[in-house]
């Protein structure tokens, strides 16, 4: 009996659980060391504000509220991140179905994501492109129950601005997404002329804009530092004209590299890949602005200001591409005939965790091989040597004074890069390292 015959929303639940404790458990097991970012996300939460030197504060707010639960176990924040991708797979799965009217192809639009190294490989990392996932498939999601109905409802219409605000708090590439939408849906009313305008949609961005004004005090009193930091790591204060064309081309070579494998399972399920394409297809519409538009954006980005897009931003952007080209290919799709592209969703499932271990083993000089617990457990004893209490700050880079904050039994707050002012006003402290520990 096929295995596709079998309980669909249980298959999915089972591949959800599966997925999770694979991703949580390998890095468990292989990791010496937290990676980069979850161990700067958690410096900035020791310490939580409304935005910070490189980002703003939803990754740091979701690590924090993990680290208050279980305190420095490192495979809590491993689950952390799972958790957020089996929440967007969940919603992918919802909306898939509900747009395919079938749930069997539902499930294979989730399972083709397993073909992206962003929701595999790379997600034991919680960072602000993880962080983005749930609330990105959430976004969309109810949207498309706005997009799809005649009567437009307050909650849906809350929602929307609800987590559209969690996710811009997460990563302002958020925006990209939200442009999409308004246009799409300003494109229905104004020119269309298929939907109306209902005072309704003004609730999305009342909320949208009432969740940001913190962040947006907060940017005001620290000079946009997160804005220029990402402008600089664009590479936005150092381009030439000769970038307004070769960082776009490096842009799109990068996404096909990554989608090659995601095409490949594609390819599986259908002999005759040939794409049926209907400008009128209201479906096809909405699938067309949530997948390719946002990637159009970032493209028309990169060509007008010559910037680099980091591989790693687009994240997000790929979530909804199974049920685009499931959508594009259905007529095709032979059920019956299944098994080649299982086999194939079976090798890349089980070859990324194997990879991912081999290369954690493998290689001693990565960030995850830091003895950042050995290293805390030394400069404690020295602080012990000269002080009784307990330490309360430390200072100095993410990196370095981020493993001591989450390290140190006594969860230091981070205080950011050499804060002079409090080592001033501080009559205790220690500098070991680049990195200075004390008490207020």
């Amino acid at each position: 009996m096929n295995v596709l015959n079998k309980n669909i929303n249980n298959i999915f639940f089972i591949f959800a659980i599966i997925h999770l404790i694979i991703w949580t458990v390998v890095p468990s097991l292989t990791n010496k060391n937290l990676p980069l970012d979850v161990i700067e996300a958690l410096a900035w939460g020791s310490n939580l504000d409304w935005g910070f030197n490189k980002h703003p504060p939803g990754s740091a707010f979701f690590s924090e509220v993990f680290f208050q639960i279980f305190g420095p176990q490192d495979w809590s924040y491993y689950l952390l991140s799972q958790i957020f991708v089996l929440i967007s797979f969940f919603y992918v799965f919802k909306f898939a179905s509900e747009i395919l009217n079938n749930k069997k192809l539902g499930l294979i639009s989730v399972l083709l994501l397993e073909s992206i190294f962003f929701y595999n490989f790379t997600t034991p990392e919680f960072n602000v492109n993880v962080c983005q996932l749930p609330f990105w498939s959430l976004v969309v999601y109810y949207s498309w129950k706005i997009y799809n109905s005649n009567n437009i409802e307050f909650l849906d219409c809350f929602l929307i601005g609800l987590f559209a605000a969690i996710g811009f708090l997460s990563k302002y590439l958020f925006i990209y997404l939200l442009i999409s939408v308004d246009i799409l849906f300003i494109y229905l009313i104004l020119f269309k002329k298929t939907k109306k305008f209902d005072f309704k949609y003004l609730i999305t961005l009342e909320v949208f804009i009432v969740l940001l004004i913190p962040h947006l005090i907060w940017l005001n009193n620290n000079d946009y530092i997160t804005i220029t930091y990402g402008l600089k790591r664009s590479g936005l204060d150092n381009t030439t004209v000769f970038d307004h064309l070769l960082n776009p081309i490096i842009f799109l070579s990068k996404q096909i590299i990554i989608l090659l494998p995601f095409f490949f399972l594609l390819w599986l399920l259908t002999n005759k890949p040939k794409f049926k394409i209907n400008f009128k297809d209201k479906k096809f519409i909405f699938l067309f602005f949530i997948n390719i538009f946002p990637i159009l954006l970032i493209f028309v980005t990169s060509l007008l200001s010559g910037s680099k897009i980091r591989t790693m931003w687009m994240t997000p952007y790929y979530l909804f591409f199974g049920v685009f080209f499931v959508y594009l290919i259905q007529s095709k799709i032979n059920l019956k005939q299944i098994n080649s592209f299982l086999y194939g969703f079976l090798f890349l499932f089980l070859l990324s965790p194997s990879l991912y271990s081999y290369i954690s083993i493998s290689k001693t000089d990565k960030r995850t091989d830091y003895p950042g617990k050995e290293i805390a457990a030394k400069v404690q004893i020295i602080w012990n040597k000269d002080f009784d209490n307990e330490i309360q700050f430390v200072t100095g880079d993410e990196w370095k004074a981020g493993n001591l904050s989450y390290h140190l039994k006594s969860r230091p707050k981070w205080e950011g890069f050499t804060n002079k002012e409090i080592l001033n006003n501080s009559s205790q402290f220690i500098c070991v390292d680049e990195v200075c520990l004390g008490r207020y």
